[in-house]
Formats: C-alpha cells, sequence, structure tokens
C-alpha cells in the first residue's frame, strides 16, 4: 500500500531507555515490503512500500538502554507525518509509574492518533498510550512482567497478558504486543493489514521468522479487520464486531441499512472487498482462534460462542480457512500463551540498569 505517490510513512518513536534491538528490528523489517523479496528472488530492485524512520523528542544522538547510540532522523515536531507508529518496548522498573516523563512523546502520540494514524507497541511501548490517555475502558496487553505496572498506573485498562496481540482501539487504529519477539508478529501484522497478506508473508521468508511455515494461516483474520471509509459499511462492521453470534446477523445489517439487499450486497462488497457472509465467517474464525488461543472451551462450545450450532461446520470451515483443524492450531499456538501465563513472578528479577551516558 502506498499514500498517493509516496510510501506509507512508519515512524518509530525512540526513548532513551529503549530496546535498540527491538527499535532497529522494525526498521529492518519495515524497509522490507516490496524491496527485499523482488531483489533476493529475481534480483529486481525495486521501490520499499513503507518508509520507516526514526523519531524523538530531539535529534541529538543517545544512548539506547543497552549503550547501543540511537541517531533519531527526525524530532517531533518536525518529522514527515506518519500513517503508522511503532514504539518498541524501553525499560522501566516493573510496576514503577512513568507519569511526567514523558509527555511530549504522549502529547505527539495522542495528536497523530486523532489525525487517524495507527498507533502500535511492543511489551512496555504500551505504557505511552496509557500516558497518552488513549486505553481507557480499552483491552490491552504487555509482557507479563509490566502487567501490574499497566494496570495499577491505568486502572480502567482491561490487560489481557495472555494474548499476544491485541487490537483495540477507534478502527482497531491501536495494536500492542506482548513481550519478547513477539514485536515481530506486530511487524507482521501491521505489514498485512497495511500493504498485503502477500508482502507480509514474503517478509517472514526473508527473515526466516516463526510463522514463515505456516502459509496464510496466521494473517488469514488481518484483512477482515480493514475498517471501511464508507461510513455505513463501517457501521455495519462494527455492529458485526458486537452481534455476530447472533442468529441471522447479515440480514439484520441489511435491514439496518436501508437498502435493497443486492443493492447493500454490492456496496459491502465494493467497500470491504468481501461479502457480507464472507465477512461474517472471517470475524467469527478470529474470534474461534482467540477461544482456542486462551481458553479451555471445547471445540463444541467455541463453535456454539462464536454463533455456529454445528462443529462439524466449524471444522471444516476452520481447516479451509487455516490451512489446521481447530485442534491443530490450539497444540500450536495455544501452548506458547500458557508458558507465559504460567511463568513464575521470580522468572524475571528487576534489573538495575547502567547509569546513562
Amino acid at each position: 500500500m502506498t499514500v498517493g505517490d509516496r510510501p506509507l510513512n512508519i515512524a518509530i518513536l525512540a526513548v532513551p531507555a529503549a530496546t535498540a534491538s527491538t527499535l532497529y528490528g522494525m526498521l529492518d523489517l519495515f524497509s522490507s515490503p516490496g524491496r527485499d523479496w523482488p531483489f533476493i528472488t529475481k534480483g529486481e530492485i525495486c521501490e520499499a512500500k513503507m518508509r520507516p524512520y526514526v523519531v524523538a523528542r530531539t535529534v541529538e544522538d543517545f544512548r539506547a538502554i543497552n549503550e547501543v547510540r540511537i541517531h533519531p532522523d527526525f524530532a517531533l515536531n518536525d518529522c514527515p507525518s506518519p500513517d503508522i507508529v511503532c514504539i518498541p518496548d524501553f525499560f522501566v522498573n516493573p510496576g514503577e509509574s512513568v507519569s511526567g516523563q514523558y509527555d511530549p512523546e504522549a502529547q505527539w502520540l495522542a495528536e497523530n492518533y486523532r489525525r487517524g494514524a495507527l498507533l502500535a507497541s511492543a511489551c512496555s511501548g504500551a505504557l505511552l498510550f496509557g500516558e497518552a490517555g488513549l486505553l481507557a475502558d480499552c483491552e490491552a496487553t504487555i509482557h507479563w512482567g509490566y502487567e501490574s505496572t499497566l494496570s495499577d498506573n491505568y486502572p480502567r485498562v482491561r490487560v489481557q497478558t495472555n494474548r499476544s496481540l491485541v487490537m483495540t482501539g477507534e478502527g482497531q487504529r491501536i495494536v500492542m504486543a506482548g513481550g519478547g519477539s513477539s514485536w515481530q508478529d506486530l511487524a507482521l501484522y501491521v505489514i498485512a493489514r497495511f500493504v498485503g497478506l502477500k508482502e507480509a508473508i514474503e517478509v517472514a521468508k526473508v527473515y526466516m521468522l516463526q510463522w514463515h511455515d505456516l502459509g496464510q494461516q496466521p494473517f488469514a483474520s488481518l484483512t477482515c479487520h480493514r475498517h471501511s471509509d464508507d461510513p455505513m459499511i463501517g457501521s455495519c462492521q462494527e455492529w458485526l464486531a458486537l452481534h455476530y453470534r447472533t442468529r441471522a446477523p447479515i440480514a439484520s445489517i441489511i435491514a439496518q441499512s436501508g437498502l435493497p439487499e443486492r443493492s447493500f450486497l454490492r456496496r459491502f462488497t465494493k467497500a470491504t472487498g468481501m461479502k457480507p457472509i464472507d465477512y461474517l465467517h472471517a470475524v467469527r474464525i478470529e474470534e474461534a482462534k482467540q477461544l482456542l488461543e486462551r481458553s479451555e472451551m471445547s471445540v463444541e462450545a467455541i463453535a456454539d460462542e462464536v454463533g455456529y450450532e454445528d462443529v462439524s461446520f466449524l471444522n471444516r470451515l476452520f481447516r479451509r480457512k487455516t490451512g489446521l483443524t481447530p485442534a491443530q492450531y490450539r497444540l500450536r499456538f495455544g501452548h506458547l500463551s500458557k508458558l507465559v501465563a504460567s511463568a513464575p513472578d521470580d522468572f524475571a528479577p528487576p534489573y538495575v540498569p547502567p547509569t546513562q551516558k
């Protein structure tokens, strides 16, 4: 995806306590779509579809928490208008508040969100969303070691540490990844959502990321969350997101639209790239994935929970859409969530950072 004649602007927000490996890893992955795969496979030199750059409070160099030198490309007040903002993880003592430490960054994030940018964070980067006042009454995720840091300092946030990715906010324009290497999942999600599924898979193959051997499965749900610019269809998408379990939801949104059925079907398909029934199935399959990842519910119970009376229908549809049966999906993706959630409290002892230079 490009905006007009330019690649997508991806601002990577750097603070002095940032983790350089995540920051520059994001820079590498976001530089890749449209550029690396054609060069590696065909020797073709093509333009990148994303333009990542590092932005900080000032353009002065500083050392990250691990002493790597960070060179910002732009300051907050003079950077190109970002389409997407990504926040790498940064050091904070578990449980401590960061209130008042990042006011310029928080204000900048809130301004870009109001402009319509997508905001994404890795691990502790989600704390800056809290500082910007963007997480009230929203779900969020963060590394399990920082769960109390987020929930205690921003009590209206519903923290879901058993989910590696959480999409929330207006139009799902706030995306958070948990801890560890989940920033890679975040980057692939952003690429799939805003550039394309094909490009996300290519980047995963180039960098040999964990998802590279799963074909389209990890990204299959992403396109269904693309919020339409058509206000009426966007309203239907929001209604389906809340009422997908109900009987005959497609008939309900057609009735709500006030359009003849054939006109509505054409308008919905044009706006979303999917027929309404396919969109509904995509929403239900995504919720089934989440339940398989974070619950012990039986597949039969999950089928009923997401709106299918016939569990065999869910099994067939799930396999067709993901390439895995629900049981296989749970075995592959539920196990890691359990390991993270069951990690002992003393697994990650408090860390005292070196004196900043």
